[in-house]
């Protein structure tokens, strides 16, 4: 049975959550925090398999809440998000930055919760998080790869990103390593909710020391900038610019890392350096697995710094990842390699 603490000081929303939990006979409410205070010592009396948290409550917001647990007792936590404005759009990143694995818009009424889709994909998210061990969130420096890099005598000019659960946080600690000057152009493919693309990028770019943006039908990449998937549509590279398609879900995603890292034709590949990093199930293996067939250099994230291992460790069984190094050397391999 998964065991869930609900965080939101709204009695409404945390009834609308309490009835959709009820629904599923693996899903138990254990226990309800109106504030940020009570969510912090309900998680260390009760240790529930996930949080559900609000952002906006009294006494302590959920930044500071999710602050503490992730010090005194590391949980699991989904935090909910009450409108996509920029605002609260800012404060659930942040909230990824101080240890929440993901972000959902919040449920604000029965009638969205009655569609199947809707109410299966709230109930998959917590089956799928409930999983997941996390460890006391900590500041890192960026290290120095510990395996010589093969360089193979080509000039990388492409860096493409492809994460999942867990992955806001571990692209945002790569991106924050980037010079302004950085002579390769990035993309970024990241399996987010959706309505959160757009302020994650937004995210990014505030952030980082390099230019970030959400990406659009015609961009021609650049040097120096970052173009993030938007919601909903596949990305690919065609003829030397970004095309969106409205294809059907690859391996049940849209966008999906594969449909990007595959769209790489043998000329480019050359050029690419492809990282998988942390997510669940096995999009992106097969297209770094092309790319590295291609001449592209392959990096894919180690288990033991990975949220969830399950996208590297498919790449690396099918034999084409030329390096798996953790999180924090892979910043320094991507400098390293787009330096020379």
């Amino acid at each position: 049975m998964i065991k869930i603490l609900l965080a939101d000081d709204s009695l409404l929303v945390r009834s609308i959550l309490k009835d959709l939990f009820s629904s599923a006979n693996d899903i138990e409410v254990i226990g309800e925090a109106r504030n940020g205070r009570e969510a912090v010592d309900m998680t260390g009396s009760l240790r529930p398999d996930l949080v559900i948290m609000d952002i906006m409550m009294p006494v302590l917001d959920g930044l500071a809440a999710i602050e503490e647990i992730m010090a005194s007792c590391p949980t699991p936590i989904l935090v909910l998000s009450g409108a996509l404005d920029n605002r609260e759009v800012n404060q659930a990143f942040e909230a990824i930055k101080k240890g929440a694995l993901d972000v959902m818009e919040k449920p604000v009424d029965m009638f969205g919760l009655d569609l199947p889709e809707v109410r299966e994909r709230i109930l998959n998210k917590v089956r799928m998080l409930s999983r997941i061990r996390v460890i006391g969130h900590r500041h890192r420096r960026a290290m120095e790869p510990k395996t010589e890099l093969a360089s193979q005598g080509t000039e990388r000019t492409m860096l493409v990103i492809g994460a999942s659960t867990g992955g806001p946080k571990a692209v945002l600690s790569i991106l924050k390593t980037l010079p302004p000057d950085f002579k390769g152009s990035v993309f970024v493919v990241q399996h987010i909710s959706n309505g959160f693309a757009a302020g994650f990028a937004g995210w990014l770019n505030r952030e980082s020391r390099i230019k970030v943006r959400l990406a659009e039908e015609g961009d021609v990449p650049r040097p120096g900038e970052v173009l993030v998937a938007p919601n909903h549509r596949h990305i690919v590279l065609q003829d030397g610019k970004i095309a969106l398609l409205d294809g059907e879900p690859v391996n049940s995603c849209r966008p999906s890392i594969d449909v990007f890292f595959k769209s790489f034709s043998l000329e480019s590949c050359r050029h690419v350096v492809a990282v998988l990093l942390t997510g669940m199930g096995r999009d992106g293996a097969e297209g770094l697995n092309e790319i590295h067939r291609m001449g592209g250099l392959s990096i894919a994230q180690n288990e033991q710094s990975s949220v969830v291992f399950g996208m590297p460790r498919a790449a690396i069984a099918l034999g084409g990842v030329d390096h798996v190094l953790s999180l924090d050397e892979i910043p320094g391999a991507i400098n390293k390699l787009f330096s020379r």
